[in-house]
């Protein structure tokens, strides 16, 4: 693995960035608050339908055009042929600034005494270049397909909540015992310690109620996203990031998050674009989701989930949703020429 630039400080994916008000739980503004974070931008790994040395060559242009991070999602399905931790694993061995984003692993595919070590191990080899998202799993075909129980919603998200109290004590410098109504932990010292202190970056996100505020109180990145089953209709899972359904995502987040006696000033924000049309040097390059592609192109156009324009005004409005809406960590879709005047223009801002 090439050596790795120098390991960020702890909470170093947290820096600040120029002054910016902070977001009540309306999504308006709120009077003066805390410095916004700057800009962050992931891209989604390329997947094994290519050769091996051309998949690491887009990986390189990926930390070449400025993005933070790659991401990578965890199925069995729907020809989903990447096991993210090993995809992980070779991104951070082909890069030296790229961090590697794990979006997300589902709970129930691993026990998260498996998952820390695996976590540990690569934030150490990477020079500190983890990051790692947690979800209870949506896509029943998966579970189905390796015989797993695809257990009731609350019964999915209570072992999650679990699971991710056990990876952050892990974590910590303690050996860690845990009884609990899914995970039996006994006490084991969470070997080896990352290179990124407390912990690497976790992110939890979700659409529902439940999963943001259990975000809100344990994660360090809050994913705003649709609520996600394969029962919703992908018109109404668009839908559901209208302006004032997100600002209402955002303030379950903050508000739990306070609750649990966290300042939600804390807490990074990241979500992804469903519809991107940028106009660049005269072309016109595309990203758009199957859900973007079936909702009324009136409705599509007020999502703060769509960003259409030229350079200059797209980078205005991402400034402006990340103004009302605290958002800074942003997925473009899956165009990197749609994606890449933006990122050079915001990242790091």
């Amino acid at each position: 693995m090439p050596p790795a630039q120098p390991a960020a400080p702890a909470g170093a994916y947290a820096s600040s960035a120029p002054p910016s008000a902070r977001t009540g739980s309306s999504g308006a503004p709120a009077g003066a608050g805390p410095r916004p974070r700057p800009f962050r931008f992931t891209a989604a790994m390329p997947g094994l339908d290519r050769p091996v040395a051309r998949w690491r060559d887009e990986i390189r242009r990926i930390e070449g055009l400025g993005f933070d991070s790659v991401a990578v999602s965890d199925h069995f399905t729907g020809g989903w042929a990447m096991d993210p931790l090993v995809a992980m694993t070779v991104a951070a061995e082909a890069t030296t600034r790229l961090r590697v984003l794990g979006m997300v692993f589902c709970n129930d595919f691993r026990h998260p005494v498996l998952l820390h070590k695996a976590l540990a191990n690569l934030d150490v080899f990477s020079g500190g270049r983890v990051e790692f998202g947690l979800g209870a799993g949506w896509l029943r075909d998966d579970h189905d397909a390796a015989g797993l129980p695809f257990d009731p919603p609350a019964v999915r998200v209570a072992r999650l909540a679990e699971s991710i109290e056990i990876l952050l004590r892990l974590f910590g410098d303690k050996p860690v015992d845990f009884t609990g109504r899914h995970y039996q932990v006994s006490g084991l010292a969470g070997l080896p310690e990352p290179v990124q202190r407390p912990h690497p970056p976790l992110l939890v996100g979700g659409g529902s109620r439940r999963i943001l505020e259990l975000a809100g109180r344990h994660a360090d990145i809050v994913g705003i996203n649709p609520r996600l089953a394969p029962d919703v209709d992908p018109l109404a899972a668009l839908a559901e990031m209208r302006p004032e359904r997100f600002a209402q995502k955002v303030a379950w987040a903050r508000e739990a998050a306070a609750t649990a006696g966290r300042d939600p000033a804390d807490l990074e924000f990241q979500s992804r674009m469903f519809d991107v049309r940028v106009l660049h040097r005269g072309v016109e390059h595309r990203a758009s989701s199957s859900h973007a592609r079936l909702v009324d192109p009136a409705a599509l156009a007020a999502s703060p989930s769509v960003l259409h324009g030229g350079v200059d005004e797209c980078a205005e409005r991402l400034l402006a949703l990340r103004e009302r809406y605290g958002v800074s960590y942003w997925h473009l879709g899956g165009n990197l020429d749609a994606a890449a005047p933006i990122v050079a223009r915001l990242a790091g801002r």
